[in-house]
């Protein structure tokens, strides 16, 4: 195998590290699949085999140990944008219908919602203004 081969074989390597990489969507599969392309290259280069595979070891596991734990970290984070349910949390609603514990009406967002009261003692009268703080099914809970 001369060297205009090896880097064939080097990004038919990397072409196949791909393949699972879509397949099981792991990212340690491109990782490697790069380190191949940085051996194609060093093949590409004219560099011997030792230098290659050096090449590929060594840019797969500085990725794998750099590139991994970041990852790792930003998927552990919550989405910063809350959206549905989640954005009318703590939001104000305008009564439209007196909302006590067992139901009433709101306007929350632009949209009519059935309420209840948090606390089934207390009573919000048309036109006062509450807020949600948890929403149960299609029901706004307020305070």
């Amino acid at each position: 195998m001369n060297d205009i081969d090896a880097w064939v074989w080097w990004l038919v390597g990397a072409a196949a590290l791909g393949i699972p990489l879509v397949v099981t969507a792991m990212p340690e599969f491109g990782m490697l699949a790069v380190g191949a392309v940085a051996a194609a290259v060093a093949a590409g280069l004219g560099l011997g085999a030792v230098v290659q595979v050096l090449t590929f070891l060594v840019v797969s596991v500085a990725l794998i140990a750099v590139v991994r734990p970041i990852a790792a970290r930003h998927g552990r984070q919550s989405p910063r944008l809350a959206t549905g349910v989640e954005a009318l949390k703590g939001r104000q609603a305008v009564v439209l219908e007196r909302v006590d514990g067992s139901g009433g009406r709101i306007k929350l967002a632009g949209e009519i919602w059935s309420a209840r009261a948090l606390d089934s003692g207390r009573a919000y009268e048309a036109g006062q203004e509450v807020d949600v703080v948890d929403i149960e099914g299609a029901t706004a809970i307020v305070i």
